[in-house]
């Protein structure tokens, strides 16, 4: 049975070592829906038969260890309403993205699965890539979405929304969570007039937010109260705007444009999002879905270290950074 012209990516983080203190969700194995799918990892084939069955093509790259799809698989793939929409409208396919099967690629080039995902410059997971019934490239989710937010992804795809609405704007509208309608202020956020042009030592951190948005207030009220995150962010110029604000910004590259047309043409589509840069002004690295503060601080140590100079991995970085933590005695919790 083959994918559906929807290909979905989820590339998995490592989780703890054994007998690391964990809380959450456990890191380890979760049985996959019985709805996935084996195929022979063609895509172009995939694609086809999606297409033919009125379909759309999701595949799952996983990896024993990640919080992060554990929760997918047990929370949102649980859930009947998505299970439904997913079964229904989507052929899936498990991949690994450290294995070695071989992947042809939809233009017929031929990778291992970790040669696909290092093809595909994936850095979180779960990352979702969806594809149109031709194999072009629809949308790229990257990072775990909580249930509500995810289920409306799968309703944009599934419904081929792509041809009426951009995906950030459809999210915007039709996901509703209960949340502050005020977006939160921190002291170490940049001032206006924003020159966002690098013309010292520090790299850049862009924060996008929205008003409603669950998981800002997360990052306000747990990311950023964090010791160690606090310090980290010290390391930066950090500036954050909304998803839809008109504040005229000058960005690292010295467009000046407003802030709304900037976060459009970065293709972003979540919140809260950061998109990082160097000291040359060029992007270095960006999250762009849930996250717990210990990768939020990973992630700012992978950019302030410029770490992510010399190994463009986070996973790869990640694993070293807990290994490291672990030599020192201390606790690695994946989840907090």
């Amino acid at each position: 049975m083959k994918l559906p012209a929807l290909l979905v990516l989820l590339f998995l983080l490592p989780g703890p070592a054994s007998g690391a203190a964990t809380a959450g969700p456990v890191a380890g194995p979760a049985a996959l829906p019985s709805w996935f799918s084996e195929t022979l990892l063609d895509f172009r084939d995939d694609v086809a038969q999606a297409a033919r069955d009125g379909k759309r093509l999701m595949v799952l790259f996983e990896q024993n260890g990640c919080p992060y799809c554990k929760e997918l698989i047990l929370t949102n793939f649980s859930q009947k309403a998505i299970a439904d929409k997913a079964r229904k409208k989507f052929l899936a396919v498990s991949l690994n993205i450290w294995g070695d099967r071989e992947v042809t690629w939809t233009d017929g080039r031929k990778f291992s699965e970790k040669g696909l995902a290092a093809f595909l410059k994936i850095q979180f997971t779960p990352t979702l890539v969806f594809f149109d019934e031709h194999g072009g490239i629809v949308a790229r989710v990257n990072g775990y979405y909580p249930p509500h937010r995810f289920e409306a992804v799968l309703d944009w795809v599934a419904r081929r929304r792509e041809r009426k609405i951009a995906l950030a704007e459809y999210l915007r509208t039709a996901v509703r969570e209960p949340a502050g309608e005020q977006l939160h202020d921190e002291p170490f956020f940049l001032k206006p007039p924003y020159d966002l042009r690098r013309r010292d030592a520090k790299p850049l951190a862009v924060f996008f937010e929205t008003p409603s948005c669950a998981a800002c207030d997360e990052l306000h009220r747990e990311g950023f109260r964090r010791a160690g995150i606090a310090e980290s962010l010290k390391r930066f110029d950090v500036a954050r705007f909304a998803l839809a604000e008109r504040t005229p910004v000058t960005t690292p590259a010295g467009d000046r444009l407003p802030a709304e047309d900037w976060a459009r043409s970065l293709g972003l589509s979540y919140t809260p999002s950061v998109v990082f840069f160097g000291t040359d002004g060029k992007e270095a690295f960006r999250i762009e879905a849930y996250l717990r503060p210990f990768h939020l601080a990973s992630a700012l140590d992978y950019v302030a270290s410029a770490a992510y100079l010399r190994e463009p991995s986070f996973q790869r970085f990640i694993r070293a950074r807990a290994q490291a933590m672990r030599e020192k005695g201390e606790s690695v919790d994946l989840w907090r």
